[in-house]
């Protein structure tokens, strides 16, 4: 047995197999219709609301329950104003130098370029940061485990409590991403993982006609 403290297991929910089957159905559906979206509407969203979707994303599951990750939220114009120059200083180079015929054709579907005016329209940017390792108060480092593995799921269920209280939300994952760092005032012991937009969709807002595997393309049963 640990040394450590444990408690009692009291907020683990059965549920009959019938109502599990319309519990996740029901899930589905609405994560099924969450779509990324590249045309925000400036419409403002309560912080409260941004702050309890943080709050569902510190409950993912992390390597040693270190919780390797640290959420920015930008909302002022002028930090996202530098956010966006600088974000489309690396993608402009990165479709003009950087990226393989292979990559622009993967692309293409999409409609993107260079090009981010959403990261200004967008109430709210949010970069996310992974911890390499943390810092206790007398300057002595500790190690995370998975920081990347953990900062991923906690990055999910954030993108999925948004959708859940009805927001769209864009992963933008400019690359090198170092100068989130700077603007932010991240220390070096953080690296970028991503910079999620969060916001309404503007009125007239498309979206590419694309679908989604089947799950037999991306799912294999082993029964023996």
């Amino acid at each position: 047995m640990s040394d450590y403290p444990t408690k009692p297991l009291k907020d683990f929910r059965e549920y009959p197999v019938g109502e599990m089957r319309e519990r996740l159905r029901q899930f589905y559906a609405e994560v099924n219709r969450r779509r990324s979206v590249r045309e925000f509407s400036d419409r403002p969203v309560p912080r409260d609301i941004i702050e309890t979707a943080l709050k569902a994303a510190g409950t993912a599951p992390s390597g040693a329950n270190l919780q390797p990750w640290h959420f920015v939220v930008v909302s002022g114009a002028e930090t996202k104003k530098k956010i966006r120059k600088a974000a489309e200083d690396e993608e402009k180079e990165f479709y003009e130098h950087r990226a393989s015929a292979e990559w622009l054709a993967a692309l293409e579907p999409l409609g993107t370029d260079s090009n981010k005016p959403f990261l200004e329209t967008a109430p709210y940017l949010i970069a996310v940061f992974l911890q390499k390792y943390g810092e206790l108060p007398d300057g002595r480092k500790v190690k995370h485990y998975y920081p990347v593995e953990s900062t991923g799921l906690a990055t999910g269920i954030l993108i999925t409590a948004l959708h859940h209280a009805g927001l769209a939300t864009l992963t933008h994952t400019p690359s090198p991403m170092k100068f989130l760092n700077q603007i932010l005032g991240r220390p070096k012991s953080e690296r970028p993982f991503l910079l999620l937009v969060v916001g309404y969709p503007a009125d007239d807002a498309r979206v590419p006609d694309i679908g989604r595997k089947p799950l037999q393309e991306f799912t294999s049963f082993v029964d023996s």
